[in-house]
């Protein structure tokens, strides 16, 4: 993947629930694990709740227009060896996702969509 190819971006609809979320919880960010229940569902949390480390790679950090500070992605290194090829797409669908997640009171969930780049 060239420089110039956001790793990690954000649809309108991401961005809106993003700054509804900031207003309520402070600064956020994002990991993905990878698990087997809700692997292409990336976790928000506020900022520095979730622990990172050795085991994980931080993708970006994306500009929410209306956001103070850039929203970190994070995501595990075993679940970045698999997509690494791709651009990660942050969406938003209705439903429930994880009770552990920021918008899972809201009724909505986030929800990776990809494509693949380069070759």
């Amino acid at each position: 993947m060239d420089e110039e190819t956001p790793r990690v971006e954000l649809t309108p609809a991401a961005g809106d629930l993003l700054r509804r979320l900031r207003e309520m919880h402070g600064p956020l960010m994002f990991h993905q694990s990878g698990g087997c229940c809700d692997g292409s569902a990336p976790m928000c949390y506020p900022a520095g709740e979730f622990r990172t480390g050795g085991s994980d790679v931080l993708l970006a950090e994306l500009d929410v227009e209306g956001v103070a500070e850039p929203v970190t992605f994070w995501m595990s290194r075993g679940q970045y060896a698999a997509w690494s090829h791709t651009r990660l797409i942050v969406d938003v669908v209705e439903g429930r996702g994880s009770g552990f997640s920021l918008e899972a009171p809201e009724g909505v969930r986030f929800l990776i969509r990809s494509r693949v780049v380069g070759g």
